[in-house]
């Protein structure tokens, strides 16, 4: 998915672009956010995938595993870029994302479009996504953790973090070769023996201070950051604001640990320097010791060659204790004088002139090795009389241990609850945990006294004869006594086995049948507070789907509940066939887990029921409320529904047995009614409105009726008077004819 070596440097153009970036907020889970802002211009999908890779490369495995939530910023771009992203991420971090906002713009894409789209790839996407405008984004993730882009109070700045992301892989990538170059030379010391001070002019690619002091005032910066962030830095009442330096981001703890390994091969590599000068200046002291003690190579070589044995038993053990302590006395009074000696031969290395460092140096050598190889034996022999002492009393606290099991174990006991045999068992396992410890101590304790037999300086090849106590018969007893032991053990663990089994399987029981009791009780609880606490309805249908889904989920649980009483009474059968009793307490277990899940499921159905009609109700109520012209059909159909929900509040549950129960208190569900009762008066003072209006407009109609009406017979009148007025100015016409001629008829 990612590639864990991508540098910033490589894709340092793309980055700038701030295509997509983590801004160091976090959702609800505690998981990242990842922002991608998309533009108005096109943008390239391969630039893109290149920085997501980048970015998924930062997290740690445990941060990536709590998922991410990405916003995918659409306001400025067009649905089909859109939707190209959401499917590239199925690609890009599938496995990490949990969830996808898609920030719509103001001015919606098509709906029928981004709704049929997303629906179709939700399966195949394997995350959700969501459509949210971004004011109301703040649902989904806590306005401090959102940048300021999207309403939130969260800093972020993208040059400056590209800035820090850039020092940090160039520290990253200088003090990871350092620390290679540092580690080859400080290794090469070990497996070489050529000239040591030649390896010290070989200097690393890098100066180490230099190095060093990026890597400190990075990791300074990174802290400051941190700490303005969690102390100054626009938290809001969701917490302080996360910083995109922070340690899950930028590797804070990288940081420190690679300058704790730097320091300390930078401290290694100057110990090395300063160690090859020290063991130059040693070699050439001890080249110049020397010196013969006559009575080292003769009669204390022989005390020590005549006293090899150790003892089978511990006060065998102590006495030759004691005599060792006697021979180590007599060997002091020589190494005093070796000392005097040894010091006067340095005084006089430290002044000598070259003609007598030779023979000083011949000298002193033959007396350190006499005195070294004397003093070896001495202590080698010390160690392996403390070795067998250790080895002897250990042996026998084990021998008296094993005895205290094995009568346990052969004492039969039968108790009678969980306590007690959770009590025997745990008394047994520590008998065995003590067994255990103490052979793996007798194999410790012989182990150390054979590895301090063999570590014994040698004697001279001369001296072939074998002295008293063969180390050889030495090595044959501690090799019996442990094998001894360990037989011992094994038939002592194998019947404790055998016993633990049984315990187990019956400390199992025990507990199965105690855990179904009380899934029963966890059950009986759920029927209890679904029966007197979950009454309401809600006063309005956002309210009432909510509770619905509340309701849904309450029943996911009594579900979850009844599965897990079902499983451990199962498992109680089975326990009791393999021990081969009878169950007791169990009894009458199944028969109670299954009445009360009975009538719990009547119940919860019964509550669903009475949601949903209240979710119809309030909804068919809400809409005739809401619109301007209702259909009377409408009026009568929420007035049905309320009055069936109210008939359903008045009806009891009736459980399988025959037994009959009511939600709630009588006042809980008038509570109840009350409400429903309430919108029904809504709904009816809708309707009388409604049938007001339509009186006032029956009145306006029947007044511009009777004004037409008028307005008609006025029209008829004033056409009757023009026409009688025609015919009396034709008939005054008339006659002035008549005169007129009448007139000229007289003339």
């Amino acid at each position: 998915m990612s590639n864990v070596n991508m540098e910033a440097t490589n894709i340092l153009p793309i980055l700038k672009k701030k295509l997509a970036f983590l801004s160091g907020g976090k959702d609800r889970r505690s998981g990242l956010i990842l922002t991608i802002p998309l533009s108005s211009d096109q943008t390239s999908m391969e630039e893109l995938s290149a920085t997501l890779d980048y970015l998924l490369s930062i997290p740690s495995e445990k941060c990536k595993a709590r998922g991410f939530t990405v916003i995918v910023d659409g306001r400025k771009s067009q649905w089909n870029i859109v939707k190209t992203v959401v499917l590239m991420l199925q690609n890009v971090i599938p496995a990490e994302v949990s969830l996808v906002c898609v920030v719509k713009p103001d001015e919606f894409w098509d709906k029928k479009v981004t709704h049929f789209c997303f629906w179709k790839e939700k399966d195949r996407l394997g995350f959700e996504v969501i459509l949210v405008s971004a004011n109301k984004l703040t649902r989904y993730i806590e306005p401090c953790q959102l940048t300021d882009d999207f309403g939130g109070s969260l800093d972020y700045d993208h040059s400056d973090w590209l800035n820090k992301r850039l020092v940090f892989e160039k520290f990253t990538k200088e003090s990871t070769s350092l620390l290679d170059e540092l580690s080859i030379i400080n290794e090469g010391d070990k497996s070489s023996s050529v000239d040591k001070s030649a390896d010290c002019a070989l200097l690393p690619s890098f100066d180490p201070e230099t190095v060093l002091q990026t890597g400190h005032e990075l990791l300074s910066e990174l802290q400051q950051r941190r700490f303005n962030g969690s102390e100054g830095g626009g938290g809001g009442q969701g917490g302080p604001a996360w910083c995109p330096m922070e340690e899950e981001l930028l590797a804070q703890p990288q940081v420190m640990k690679l300058l704790d390994s730097l320091r300390e091969q930078y401290t290694r590599y100057q110990e090395l320097c300063r160690q090859r000068n020290k063991r130059t200046q040693l070699d050439e002291i001890h080249a110049k010791v020397m010196q013969v003690v006559t009575w080292l190579q003769g009669p204390g070589s022989e005390l020590l060659k005549t006293h090899q044995a150790i003892g089978d038993s511990m006060r065998a053990a102590q006495a030759l204790q004691q005599k060792h302590e006697e021979i180590e006395s007599q060997h002091s009074e020589w190494f005093a004088v070796y000392v005097e000696l040894n010091q006067q031969i340095a005084a006089l290395l430290s002044a000598g002139e070259e003609e007598e460092v030779a023979e000083l140096k011949a000298l002193q050598q033959q007396l350190s090795d006499v005195c070294y190889r004397q003093a070896a034996q001495l202590e080698s022999r010390q160690n392996v009389l403390q070795a067998a002492q250790g080895f002897h009393s250990t042996t026998q606290e084990l021998s008296q241990q094993l005895d205290g099991l094995l009568g346990m174990l052969c004492a039969d006991v039968a108790p009678a609850d969980g306590a007690s045999i959770q009590q025997n068992l745990k008394l047994l396992e520590e008998k065995l945990q003590t067994v255990e410890a103490g052979l793996t101590s007798v194999r410790q304790k012989g182990a150390l006294v054979l590895e301090q037999m063999c570590n014994q300086p040698s004697w001279s090849l001369e001296e072939s004869e074998s002295p008293p106590g063969d180390p050889q018969d030495n090595v044959q007893q501690i090799q019996s006594v442990m094998e001894e032991m360990q037989l011992r053990k094994q038939r002592c663990e194998d019947m404790v086995d055998v016993r633990r089994l049984k315990m187990l399987q019956m400390v199992q029981l025990f507990k199965c049948e105690e855990d179904a009791l009380q899934a029963v009780e966890w059950l009986g609880e759920l029927l209890d507070a679904l029966l007197k606490t979950h009454v309401r309805l809600g006063d309005d249908s956002q309210e009432t789907r909510t509770m619905l889904d509340k309701h849904r989920k309450f029943v996911d649980v009594a579900q979850s509940t009844y599965d897990y009483g079902r499983q451990l009474l199962q498992a109680t059968v089975v326990l009791c066939q393999s021990l081969r009793c009878t169950t007791r307490s169990s009894g009458d277990t199944l028969p109670r887990l299954n009445r009360v899940w009975k009538q719990f499921s009547v119940s919860a159905e019964e509550r669903q029921q009475r949601l949903e009609l209240a979710l119809n109700f309030h909804t068919a109520a809400e809409r005739v409320l809401q619109q301007e012209f209702v259909e009377a059909e409408s009026l009568d159909e929420v007035d049905s529904s309320g009055k069936t929900l109210l008939d359903r509040l008045t009806m009891p549950i009736i459980f399988p047995d025959g037994s009959e129960q009511y939600f709630g208190s009588p006042s809980d569900t008038a509570a109840a009614a009350e409400g429903v009762r309430e919108r029904l008066l809504l709904v009816e003072e809708r309707r009388l409105q409604l049938q007001e209006a339509r009186l006032h407009n029956d009145e306006e109609e029947e007044e511009e009726e009777v004004l037409n009406g008028q307005e008609a017979r006025l029209d008829v009148i004033g056409e009757e008077l023009s026409e009688k007025e025609e015919q009396e100015e034709e008939e005054e016409a008339g006659q002035q004819d008549e005169d007129l001629e009448r007139a000229t008829q007289d003339c």
